[in-house]
């Protein structure tokens, strides 16, 4: 009986012992669950900081990384406006219409694809005239607004892709009439009119889109200055890319392609060389950047010598292999050259003081801070005795841009006395002030050498050519300049809708004077 209490004792001790183990057990699993859970909310918090950390406000621009695609490197106005562009097409690098095309068997593609011939695409033949019908009528039954705009913009591929491009461009005009809320859609109807050659509603598209978001859409900005470009309307072209430049902290590789090419366009090669650098440092991969800079590199420039000026001499010589800003990136924008090196006579020549004068009067003419701009081209200009081409030319766009004509004027004509066959798009600016002056015959004059010098880059000079002849009563050879701009256009399939309204205009005016 003893034994048996002693052995019911330790069996009792033992069971104790078992049960307390399972429950040390079950209060440590419950600890690390309770963790868990308690260390949830802080990792979702932390996503949800990180989002909230990423996410620009309106009206702000964060900076792309420099090993983005084309199509990466553009950022939308905010966050929570980007994450809803599924739909939204991208832009994309080499407009093939425009000064520089890029090199055979380059990989890049249009900034804005041409239209395929019908019966390019095999899908074509599998266009369904019943999805067309039912498109239409899902259209019909849909009230104005965003969800009418998506139908329209569905069928207006089916169009096309059934060979129908009138009645696609029909459809996509329609939209850019609607009255609602959806600059998504816009931009994207804009962009299918460029596809298809109707470029002025394109541009209104554009416009359309950029104005719906006050402004803030760096993607539509820079297809209108690529759409602007290609109708030979450079200011609109250069306001368009700045803009769009702007709003990506100078961070947007495809706008300052397309910038550096508007440039090459107007003579202005060390400013365009200055934009496919930046374009390369923003974007290392960018090959028609690269090809543009490669072709542009024998062409006129700015070229840095310790000698180039009296104050120059004085200068370390170890300046000369400084590297210039552009923006907020350094990168080389001139070519350095050692004493020995031939010089074409088309550069200019300048010392690295003054260069860095020039530079920083670019960046600040580039922020809109055009006093402090103009105060760092004369500081450049009196240390080469008042005369450096690419200074006095970009001194007076700023100086137009302040109203100070006069001293504009006075730059400009400096540069066309001396070197205007080098920098042509002197002549275009010199006629504008003739004509603001009320002098048409100068003007006229100005505007001629212009479209001469550019015929083969800027049919739309011959526009203006066209006005001041007609003010002065010339309408035979207003006629004259207007026929050959509408031959020109035709030529390369852009003949504007309101040209053969203007030439019977014009026709009519030169029979009323022969009468």
């Amino acid at each position: 009986m003893k034994i048996n209490r002693t052995t019911l004792v330790f069996v009792t001790l033992a069971l104790s012992v078992i049960l307390s183990i399972v429950d040390a057990s079950g209060q440590k699993k419950s600890g690390q669950e309770k963790s868990r859970q308690a260390s949830s909310p802080s990792l979702s918090g932390g996503k949800l900081r990180g989002r909230r950390a990423s996410a620009k406000s309106p009206g702000e621009t964060v900076p792309t990384t420099t090993h983005q695609s084309p199509v990466s490197n553009i950022v939308e106005s905010h966050k929570k406006e980007s994450e809803a562009k599924a739909g939204e097409e991208p832009d994309q690098p080499g407009d093939t219409q425009g000064s520089l095309d890029p090199a055979p068997g380059s990989s890049e593609r249009p900034a804005i694809a041409e239209p395929r011939a019908p019966g390019s695409d095999a899908k074509e033949a599998n266009v369904s005239p019943d999805r067309v019908q039912s498109l239409r009528d899902q259209i019909e039954a849909v009230a104005d607004g965003a969800e009418r705009i998506r139908l329209q913009l569905k069928l207006s591929e089916q169009l096309v892709a059934a060979g129908k491009k009138p009645e696609a461009i029909e459809e996509l005009r329609s939209i850019i009439n609607a009255n609602a809320f959806d600059p998504q859609s816009f931009y994207n109807a804009g962009n299918a009119l460029a596809r298809l050659g109707d470029s002025a509603e394109a541009i209104k598209a554009y416009r359309k889109a950029i104005d719906q978001r006050k402004g803030n859409y760096s993607r539509a900005l820079n297809n209108l200055g690529v759409i602007l470009l290609r109708e030979g309307r450079w200011e609109e072209s250069h306001t368009a890319l700045l803009s769009a430049l702007k709003l990506e902290s100078f961070r947007y590789a495809e706008a300052s392609y397309n910038l550096g090419r508007l440039y090459s366009a107007r003579g202005e090669i060390d400013l365009a060389t200055r934009e496919w650098r930046r374009t390369l440092t923003i974007e290392p991969e960018h090959r028609a950047a690269a090809q543009a800079l490669s072709l542009g590199a024998s062409g006129a420039g700015v070229v840095v010598r310790a000698e180039a000026s009296a104050e120059g001499r004085s200068v370390n010589r170890d300046i000369r292999n400084r590297e210039a800003s552009v923006g907020n990136n350094t990168a080389r924008s001139v070519k350095s050259l050692a004493s020995d090196d031939p010089v074409s006579t088309k550069s200019a020549v300048i010392d690295p003081v003054s260069y860095d004068l020039l530079q920083r009067a670019r960046n600040l003419a580039e922020l809109g801070k055009l006093g402090e701009s103009v105060g760092n081209y004369q500081r450049l200009l009196s240390r080469m005795h008042g005369y450096f081409p690419p200074a006095n030319l970009e001194l007076s766009y700023a100086l137009m841009n302040l109203n100070k004509f006069d001293d504009a004027f006075a730059n400009l004509l400096k540069v066309a006395d001396r070197d205007g066959p080098q920098y042509p798009i002197t002549y275009y600016y010199l006629g504008r002030l003739y004509e603001r002056k009320g002098n048409l015959t100068l003007a006229e004059e100005s505007f001629a050498k212009a479209a001469i010098a550019f015929t083969t880059k800027n049919n739309s000079l011959l526009l203006d050519l066209s006005r001041v002849r007609e003010r002065q009563g010339n309408f035979k050879g207003a006629l004259a300049a207007m026929e050959e701009y509408v031959t020109l256009m035709e030529q390369q399939g852009m003949k504007p809708t309101w040209s053969d309204e203007s030439l019977s205009v014009l026709r009519q005016k030169v029979r009323s004077e022969s009468k």
